[in-house]
């Protein structure tokens, strides 16, 4: 009874997520423009049902003729696949949407056809067939039929009213973490699974501190060489469009940039010395996992950064055309509000914070802390202090409002308005977030 709830809830939650915004939830969205709801969830219920059957006869068969351990590493690969098919967005095709929107006779024949084929290939039967290798067949096709169904519904109750206040992009982000982190956990079974009790040991053995130490050296280097690059491009498109920012000695502008060289003299200092043995990791944190996981964050954290300076730059470049035609503008700064800046206001801050911590992760010692904690003030100060208070005074009411529907770091979870009860001053804050 316990495999068959695991089995469920697992495939349930798996479904659920790989479904978030997917093109079988934006063929639902279509169809509930057109038609009652209950007929095109009825259609969807028995196409996915269908599908789903044939998808955990494969995986079931599969699991009783392959070796566990490599149908875990097969199926991890299979979850991180799912992780890059996500980011990389699903859409509807012409021909898929003029179906939606044109099926005339019976719905209820109309959708099941439609859902039918969409989800023959599709990521969600790939996901069930992966499950259905590791858990009972009865559990993974009722969970992984529910949780369709689900997000389905979802998508067609409530789909247009979270679609305002959440972008397509943030969910698909995070579904796309969320399958990552699926199949990072099957790949941690799968070793232990082939290589039996001890290969984590024999792993440990191999990556010990000397090695992680190089590696996270190495990671940090190429980080910084590529987010260089992809700086430098972006302020060379920008052109004469500055903040107009003072760095002299005491401004605030200095200290950051004080700060950042400190914080890059103990970054990479610290995994030097450990690499080289002169400095020990703090034992607490010495584990391979932690370093695996810091790997991750780290090579995620950078690769924020670079993408919202490559965003910068694009933005910067298409701008000088604009400002070519309008006297006096082209010394105006501009407002990133696509993409990554959709909304976070300063996402290559995050980024760079992410990648610290994934450094300090990979070599764990008081001075990689040390200049985690001087990487996160120095950004609180470039922030607060530099950034926005420029930014409102140059922008005025467009930086405003843009401030009003953003966080700083993270995107904006509540908002702005005073709580009830509370006095009003959202004024004298919104220029710092």
């Amino acid at each position: 009874m316990d495999g068959f709830l695991a089995a469920t809830a697992i495939s349930f939650g798996v479904i659920f997520v790989a479904e978030l915004g997917d093109k079988s939830q934006l063929m639902a969205l279509t169809f509930a423009t057109r038609y009652r709801p209950w007929p095109v969830l009825i259609g969807i219920t028995i196409a996915t049902s269908v599908v789903h059957i044939v998808s955990v006869a494969v995986g079931y068969g599969l699991g009783a003729t392959l070796p566990t351990g490599w149908i875990s590493l097969a199926a991890a690969v299979a979850f991180l696949v799912f992780g890059a098919w996500t980011l990389r967005g699903d859409s509807l095709s012409d021909d898929e949407e003029s179906k939606a929107a044109r099926t005339g006779g019976s719905v209820l024949l109309a959708v099941t056809t439609a859902f039918f084929l969409a989800e023959l290939g599709d990521k969600t039967m790939l996901a069930t067939v992966t499950l259905a290798t590791q858990y009972g067949w009865l559990g993974t096709w009722l969970g992984s039929t529910v949780g369709m169904v689900v997000a389905d519904a979802l998508a067609i109750v409530v789909g247009r009213q979270l679609g305002r206040r959440l972008p397509e992009r943030v969910i698909a982000v995070g579904a796309a973490m969320l399958f990552f982190v699926f199949g990072l956990w099957l790949a941690v079974e799968a070793v232990g699974q082939i290589g039996g009790p001890e290969a984590w040991a024999t792993i440990g053995s191999i990556l010990d501190h000397h090695l992680l130490g190089w590696i996270a050296l190495g990671v940090g280097a190429v980080a910084m060489l590529v987010t260089g690059i992809t700086r430098f491009r972006a302020h060379r498109a920008r052109g004469a469009r500055t903040l107009g920012v003072s760095h002299r000695p005491g401004t605030a502008a200095w200290w950051v940039r004080a700060l950042f060289a400190a914080a890059a003299l103990l970054g990479f200092g610290a995994p030097l010395l450990v690499a080289l043995d002169v400095l020990q990791p703090i034992a607490l944190f010495s584990e391979v996992g932690v370093a695996l996981l810091g790997a991750g964050l780290a090579l995620l954290g950078f690769a924020v950064v670079a993408a919202s300076q490559l965003e910068m730059g694009a933005l910067w470049k298409r701008s000088r055309t604009d400002a070519d035609r309008e006297d006096g503008s082209e010394s105006r700064p501009v407002l990133a509000t696509d993409g990554l800046h959709s909304r976070v206001r300063n996402p290559g801050m995050t980024g760079l914070i992410v990648g610290c911590a994934g450094m300090l992760a990979m070599a764990p010692t008081l001075l990689g802390l040390l200049a985690t904690v001087l990487v996160v003030v120095a950004v609180q100060i470039q922030a607060r202090a530099v950034y926005e208070p420029r930014l409102g005074d140059a922008l005025g009411d467009e930086y405003d409002a843009y401030v009003q529907r953003t966080g700083r770091f993270l995107p904006r979870v509540l908002p702005p308005e005073s709580a009830p009860g509370m006095p009003d001053d959202g004024a004298d804050r919104t220029r710092v977030g």
